[in-house]
């Protein structure tokens, strides 16, 4: 009986026991897949923050085209070089302001996606190739003596009330592509450079463009000068200029541009128009008078992102660098790095 007795009372231990067991375990089990969670939680947000730090790229390799010399830079010192060389300071702040914040994410997308076209160097300072960078001294000497300190901290300001910010699509660092000023209509890439285009750079219209200079041009060539440029690319290149079709714009692009135009015997691009003869822009119309070609043409760069004096005519409405940027650029956000 006595035994009997003692096996019962450890039965009961056990199944008492048990829960507290089995709870405690799963408990640990719980907590050991929680801290795992969390340190791979932990290792990700490491490493999105390593892939742009800003103290990461702090420092820039900047490649002095003229000079073949590759200087390394800070990278804000780097962005007061470009501010004040692609924009004017006379320019409103809110538009220095977006020229800094684009110019430092097209710097960051140009480092991520270094193709090594530059060999060591992150970036070049020939604007036909990726941005214009001009240093402090050679900008000053530029400017009238009253109004060097002025200008040069107005642009500071601008870069340095933007630390750290870029645009991004999809948490990524956009192609942060700028011209001076779209006549009105920005354009897409694919009508430019062709392939599929980006996503964020899409064509969008800007009111008060045409308040500035770099908004109409023209370009006069006579029959023989049009023929040798043409002739420079196309040798069996032939035109009947009594034809009063031998030049016909035959579309145009959604931003307004010539997308194909009938020259002669040849259906050329606008975009490569504009090449052959240093227009302005792919946004032109042509006439034949008194044996001579004239190109009346609107707008001035590729007109793909950002128009330079578009921001600045948004910027004079009252908006700010924030709403300039969405404005040009679709489903971005503008993050810190």
């Amino acid at each position: 009986m006595k035994k009997i007795f003692i096996y019962m009372f450890v039965l009961i231990l056990i199944c008492f026991s048990l829960p507290i067991i089995f709870t405690s375990e799963f408990s640990a089990r719980v907590n050991s897949t929680a801290s795992e969670a969390q340190n791979t939680e932990i290792v990700q947000n490491n490493i999105t923050q390593a892939t742009y730090d800003y103290d990461e790229y702090n420092t820039i390799k900047l490649l002095h085209k003229d000079e073949n010399k590759i200087e390394e830079i800070d990278l804000d010192e780097y962005l007061y070089g470009v501010v004040s060389a692609e924009m004017p300071a006379s320019f409103e702040e809110e538009a220095l302001k977006a020229q800094a914040v684009v110019a430092r994410t097209y710097t960051i997308y140009k480092i991520v996606n270094n193709d090594g076209k530059h060999g060591e160097a992150d970036i070049c300072d020939d604007s036909t190739c990726c941005q214009a960078w001009i240093s402090e001294q050679d900008r000053k000497d530029r400017w009238d003596e009253d109004e060097k300190e002025e200008n040069w901290n107005k642009i500071v300001k601008a870069v340095n009330s933007t630390p750290g910010k870029i645009v991004t699509y999809n948490g990524e660092p956009i192609n942060a592509f700028f011209h001076s000023n779209s006549g009105g209509t920005t354009e897409a890439p694919i009508e430019v450079w062709g392939g599929s285009g980006y996503p964020y750079l899409q064509s969008v219209a800007t009111a008060g463009e045409d308040a500035y200079s770099q908004y109409s041009s023209e370009a006069e060539f006579t029959e023989a000068e049009f023929e040798e440029k043409i002739k420079e690319l196309h040798s069996d290149f032939e035109i009947d200029f009594e034809d009063e079709n031998c030049i016909k714009i035959e579309e145009y692009t959604e931003g307004n541009r010539v997308k194909t135009i009938k020259i002669g015997n040849l259906e050329l691009s606008g975009v490569e128009v504009r090449n052959i003869f240093g227009l302005r822009s792919a946004n032109f119309t042509v006439t034949i008078e008194d044996n001579k070609i004239k190109f009346e043409v609107i707008g001035y760069g590729h007109g793909v992102g950002m128009s330079q004096t578009g921001a600045d005519s948004l910027a004079k409405e009252g908006k700010t660098y924030e709403e300039i940027i969405h404005h040009y650029y679709t489903g971005v956000e503008i993050e810190d790095m």
